[in-house]
């Protein structure tokens, strides 16, 4: 083995160098592990990912979302399912449980990524990175974990396919936007495993490049998008979230919603709290976030999925007059992957999350930490800042097709950050035999989400299970 000598630790000029440090064999060129994955279709065949056939022993979707509730706020538990009830899509963002024990009996490559665990498209968006330019991708890392590339993928293509047709858009469409999905994943994990190492980890897919994406009026929808977001700030929080009451600034109750906590044990909780995450942030960062004056702090619910889980908003404000600043605590409980892919190597899971998210995202909020209190572990983040999402309400079908390879193009870009982008684009090929594949399973689970759908339905009507509509 070839080796490399290197100096004594504070040495005298001219000593003897120690032990030389061992230099690691060679590795595999691109083409090489291109051809390694290719080899890989012998035993698992592109075209077996096609397939969705439930078990006659598959659990019931509505007993895996009770279990998933016992760790909740009991209290807020009718609203996660009033929201899931709201379409097959809302219970599909609802529901990852369900879908990641589906996916874990699955077939899969044998290569894995630092998968997002709910990559649905609604966790797609835009946000500010730190140099303030407007990004877009990936957005929401709760059930993030080291697992196989597929299973993000599948998600991804079966939410187009169940959110075209929550919108009243034809199959046909629905499943060019699945193709979608796979053709753009495929193609750009393909570019990406030709770049050198540090050109993927420095690349971005910004507001500009998601603009190309799309043509005509769709191309005028993310504008708007863009500049909505780019209003998403602390100070649009602000006017939405606070008030000021005998001239003094606080959260404005809006319950269930926002609801302050009044326990005796707050202030001790509070210093714990924001004690041990602090500590998690670069010191750069925990001074500049450290000039700021704390003032309120609430309960606040959040998404369709999230809710029950233990949210809060914190509210600090600087020296100037409106210089506010809303932190997002939220709780990170085991990702949903876990039971089919393994344990998370972090024993907080907040922090699971937090590195999962560093992995994978292009650029991160700079006070992204974690912290645990009370038994429980939390990843802390800006609440709002110029974060957009898309508006289905207002896409057409040709839309959703370019959107769909807008998120195939930034999961494959995460995924090349984090894994071997050369192994899975020599699985996937040339040719479009995944992307048919992935089209006749995201139509296959899309079916199975709406059976789901109405199971949920029907325990609410039995009353076994409670949902509060409309909140």
């Amino acid at each position: 083995m070839n080796t490399l000598p290197h100096a004594v630790p504070n040495a005298e000029p001219g000593a003897a160098p120690s032990e030389p440090i061992p230099i690691a064999p060679a590795l595999p060129t691109p083409l090489e592990r291109l051809a390694a994955g290719k080899a890989r279709r012998s035993a698992v065949p592109r075209s077996a990912h096609a397939v969705w056939a439930p078990p006659a022993d598959r659990a019931d979707p509505v007993a895996l979302l009770e279990e998933s509730s016992k760790s909740r706020l009991q209290n807020l538990v009718p609203i996660r399912y009033g929201r899931m009830l709201v379409s097959p899509f809302t219970f599909l963002r609802g529901s990852p449980v369900v879908m990641a024990h589906d996916l874990g009996a699955t077939p899969v490559s044998g290569i894995r990524v630092q998968a997002c665990g709910d990559a649905h498209l609604m966790n797609f968006g835009l946000y500010a990175s730190p140099e303030r330019n407007l990004l877009f991708d990936l957005n929401d890392f709760d059930e993030t974990l080291p697992a196989p590339w597929e299973w993000d993928v599948k998600r991804l293509a079966a939410s187009f396919v169940v959110a075209g047709r929550s919108h009243g858009m034809g199959g046909r469409d629905c499943a060019d936007a699945a193709r979608a999905v796979a053709r753009s994943y495929r193609k750009h994990i393909r570019n990406y495993s030709l770049m050198r190492l540090l050109d993927v980890w420095y690349s971005r897919v910004d507001a500009r490049g998601a603009l190309k994406v799309f043509g005509g009026d769709g191309r005028k929808g993310m504008a708007r998008q863009l500049d909505k977001a780019r209003r998403r700030n602390s100070l649009q929080a602000l006017s939405k979230l606070a008030a000021v009451r005998d001239g003094r600034l606080h959260v404005v109750d809006d319950g269930p919603l926002v609801t302050h906590v009044h326990d005796e044990r707050l202030s001790h909780f509070l210093r714990r709290l924001t004690g041990g995450y602090l500590a998690t942030l670069q010191e750069d960062r925990r001074t500049l976030l450290e000039r700021y004056r704390f003032i309120d702090f609430a309960l606040k619910v959040v998404g369709v999925g999230s809710v029950g889980t233990r949210c809060y908003i914190m509210l600090f404000d600087g020296s100037h007059a409106e210089d506010p600043l809303f932190l997002q605590i939220k709780q990170a409980e085991a990702s949903v992957l876990e039971p089919y892919a393994g344990k998370s190597k972090h024993h907080n899971r907040g922090r699971r999350v937090v590195a999962g998210q560093r992995l994978v995202q292009s650029a991160s909020d700079i006070f992204l930490g974690w912290t645990s209190e009370g038994g429980n572990d939390y990843y802390v983040r800006q609440l709002r800042d110029m974060k957009g999402t898309a508006d289905l309400e207002s896409m057409s079908a040709g839309d959703l097709i370019d959107y769909a390879g807008l998120c195939g193009w930034v999961l494959a870009r995460a995924h090349a950050r984090s894994g071997d982008a050369a192994a899975i684009a020599g699985y996937l090929g040339k040719c479009d035999a995944f992307d048919e594949a992935l089209a006749a399973f995201a139509t296959a689970y899309a079916d199975q989400t709406e059976r789901d759908y109405e199971a949920l339905k029907a325990a609410v009507d039995e009353g076994r299970v409670p949902a509060e509509r409309g909140v």
